[in-house]
């Protein structure tokens, strides 16, 4: 079996793209974080002193998109048409979960940017409310459906 990023010698390396044809491609992940009743009431309540919470994560999360091949040593720097990033509080976790979409017309998929934006807005709530609450817990965080380029339309 050919690994798609490892070199003649074993070595990583970045794939090459070039040759494979641009298709519209598209992903979508999601991820949450557990909180205290008491942080999740300050954070729709816009009481912490950090200032509103859902909007600065959500903003991250987008920027962190727009980033992810700086921060993912052999991920293509993608031109992205859009990503949208969702938090929505959940009071039956207690918590937020967050959901990430990612759109481009390229050679290779937007996973990435997906999951990074939902990881991204994730850790912002953790910082935004760390000073009332430590114990949050981020977890799930999951590819729900990706469509484009050869292997085509896979959902979770």
């Amino acid at each position: 079996m050919t690994l798609s990023h490892t070199g003649e010698k074993g070595e990583a390396r970045m794939v090459d793209v070039s040759a494979k044809p641009d298709t519209q491609r598209h992903a979508r992940a999601s991820g949450s974080i557990t909180m205290s009743p008491e942080t999740l009431r300050a954070i729709v309540d816009n009481t912490l002193a950090k200032g509103d919470v859902l909007t600065v994560a959500r903003i991250a999360g987008i920027t962190a998109a727009k980033r992810t091949a700086e921060l993912i040593p052999l991920c293509h720097n993608i031109p992205l048409s859009d990503v949208a990033v969702d938090l929505e509080t959940d009071e039956s976790l207690p918590g937020i979960r967050v959901t990430a979409n990612a759109v481009t017309v390229g050679k290779t998929g937007v996973e990435m940017e997906a999951l990074t934006a939902v990881a991204v807005a994730l850790l912002t709530v953790y910082d935004m409310a760390k000073s009332m609450d430590r114990a949050m817990v981020i977890g799930e965080i999951m590819l729900l459906e990706k469509s484009g380029g050869k292997s085509g339309n896979w959902t979770r």
